[in-house]
This record gives structure tokens, C-alpha cells and sequence, in this order.
């Protein structure tokens, strides 16, 4: 038996038993329950967190017990690590959405759940899993569908954000229960890195693998992901995440917003420049202890808008952990958030 896995199961108690300042969360999003802040990020079944303050989290399982069968059955190289959730509440339930798929590959799906609380202790507590709500096809689709985001407007219209790499970040309209596209199908391209406008890691030892399947399963360079709209003000904000993700010291992650007066854009930035031009004004930029910060959350709390994201922390050997900063909101409309 080797040192790695002896020390294994002792690293799995330690997450299970033990309180954090900066839980071991990678995409997270939280929201609160009767009192209590739930935390949910990529993880085996989607990994959930509690804590009273938003300060001390304990580990509190997760989501599936078992992968979804769906997203056996159709997403190749899934086997149950569920990716990038988003979380909101909406009429009594609580929508869980939830990523399947392997890294670098746009074979992929997104899903959704429901439950009455967040409570496990709850007699109502049950999540349901109601599939697949979003796929993409490598060689069919030059989109990925992961990542996904509710956004549900003033008329109470559904909106669901998702995306990375490939051809960027769409929209699609969802149905009344939240759970399939909406018919006659509408959807948006929102923001995209063309040619030039981002880092080209094709040469580089982060780069992704190539698929030798030819450009139609390559992502190519247009590194942005994890889109989250929220309104404020007669605009529509779309925050969104630029450059490289999951390299440690390496990780050049960062978070960029544009705004628009509609849902379905265009989104421009500060300049002026749009977002499906490559534009996108900077929100948060890693420094030399956090070098990549990113996938973020807007959540609304007592004290003003807190922004959830995963950083790679020098401190902890670059492990992804969650950190969360407020909100400032300039006196041109802009969100600042400092690291």
C-alpha cells in the first residue's frame, strides 16, 4: 500500500469532521434556508456545505447518493464527479441545476432537481431528479451545455444561462416548470472570445488536449465559462469567467461582467465593447497568493451582494477553496470587488 493511499481516507475524514473558514469548494453557489447558508459546488453527487454565518462551513454531504441513470446512459466519460450547480427558489421549490460531463469535452448535459427545503432534517426533504434539461454534442454543437444559471425575470419569464469555451455563452428560454426549453425554442449567443481577443494556450503545457477528431471537437482558445445574470437597476449585468481554470499556480482565472437593457443582450462593457466581441470589464483579478479567481455566484445577503468564487490559494498549495467578498456598486452602475 502506498503512502497516498493510506493517507486517502484519513484526508475524507478530515473534509467530513471538520469546520472551514474557506471550505475545499470549487464552483459554488450558496443560498439560505430557514436560517441556515447552503453551499453546493462540483463534487462526487454535487458536495453540499452548512453554516450559520457564512463564516464556519462543516461538510454536509451531497445531492445524488447515486449518479442520475439519464446522464449515465447518454453523457460519455460521466461517472458521477457533477459539475458547476446553481441553485435558486422559485414558487415552494428549490431548483438544483447540475453539470455532467468530462474535462475538455463538449459531450455534455445539464440537469435539474427539486426539493421542498434544504433541510435534512426536514420530513418534506427529498431531492427529485427531473433530467435532462440542456445537451450538446461533440461534432454536432459548437456549444458546451455545462454551467448552468437561473435568471428568472420581472415577468416571471425563465431564463437559463450556460457555457464554456467553444463557441461561448448562450440563452435559452425555459418552460413554466423551469425543467425543459420553452416552444417555440428561443435561444441567445451572449458572449464569446474570437480570435485574438484571448490567450492562446495551444502551445502550452495548460493547454487542452487536442481531440483528433478534427475542430468540430476541439474548444480552441475562447476561454470563458460560468455565466451569472443578475438585474439592478434597469440593467442586465452578466458576469462571466475569462482565462484558465484547475492549473494551480498556473490558473490565470478571473471575472469579467458586461450589461445590457435585455435579458438576451447585447452586452457591452465599460468601453463599450461587446461581450461577443471579447469585451468584458474586469470584476476580479487574481493576485500572487489567489492567481486565479473565479466561476462566481451573486448572492444577496443582509449586508448587500456577496460574491461566492473558487480561488487557488499559495497558502494551501493552490487547492481550490471558496472565498467571498462583497459587492461595491460604483456610482456608474459597475460592480468592484476586491481581492
Amino acid at each position: 500500500m502506498t503512502l497516498k493511499q493510506i493517507l486517502a481516507p484519513l484526508a475524507l475524514f478530515f473534509v467530513l469532521t471538520s469546520a472551514f473558514a474557506q471550505p475545499p469548494a470549487h464552483d459554488p453557489v450558496a443560498i439560505q434556508c430557514e436560517g441556515t447558508w447552503y453551499l453546493f459546488c462540483t463534487g462526487t453527487g454535487v458536495s453540499i456545505f452548512t453554516s450559520p454565518d457564512r463564516e464556519n462551513w462543516e461538510y454536509a454531504g451531497r445531492v445524488f447518493d447515486n449518479p442520475p441513470q439519464w446522464a449515465l446512459e447518454s453523457v460519455p466519460g460521466y461517472r458521477g464527479h457533477t459539475w458547476a450547480p446553481d441553485i435558486c427558489y422559485h414558487d415552494g421549490l428549490y431548483y438544483l441545476y447540475y453539470s455532467c460531463s468530462s474535462f475538455g469535452k463538449n459531450d455534455s448535459a445539464i440537469g435539474v432537481a427539486t426539493n421542498r427545503t434544504l433541510n435534512p432534517a426536514s420530513p418534506l426533504y427529498k431531492w427529485e431528479d427531473h433530467g435532462c434539461v440542456v445537451r450538446s454534442v461533440a461534432g454536432r454543437d459548437l456549444w458546451n451545455a455545462i454551467d448552468p444559471n437561473l435568471f428568472i425575470d420581472d415577468d416571471n419569464t425563465p431564463w437559463l444561462s450556460f457555457g464554456s469555451f467553444w463557441g461561448g455563452i448562450k440563452l435559452v428560454r425555459l418552460d413554466r416548470t423551469l425543467t425543459r426549453a420553452a416552444e417555440p425554442q428561443e435561444w441567445y449567443p451572449l458572449c464569446r472570445r474570437p480570435e485574438g481577443t484571448a490567450e492562446d494556450t495551444s502551445l502550452t503545457d495548460d493547454a487542452i488536449k487536442a481531440d483528433p477528431r478534427g475542430m468540430d471537437f476541439n474548444p480552441g482558445n475562447g476561454a470563458v465559462e460560468a455565466p451569472f445574470i443578475v438585474k439592478r437597476d434597469g440593467y442586465y449585468y452578466l458576469f462571466v469567467s475569462y482565462d484558465l481554470c484547475c492549473r494551480g499556480a498556473k490558473s490565470t482565472y478571473k471575472v469579467v461582467a458586461g450589461r445590457s437593457r435585455q435579458v438576451t443582450g447585447p452586452y457591452v462593457d465599460k468601453d463599450g465593447i461587446a461581450l461577443m466581441e471579447g469585451g468584458g470589464t474586469p470584476v476580479l483579478v487574481g493576485n500572487e497568493r489567489y492567481p486565479g479567481v473565479g466561476h462566481c455566484a451573486v448572492v444577496p445577503t443582509e449586508e448587500g451582494d456577496q460574491l461566492f468564487f473558487h480561488c487557488y490559494d499559495k497558502e494551501m498549495n493552490y487547492n481550490s477553496h471558496l472565498l467571498t467578498r462583497p459587492i461595491r456598486w460604483g456610482g456608474d452602475g459597475w460592480p468592484v470587488v476586491s481581492l
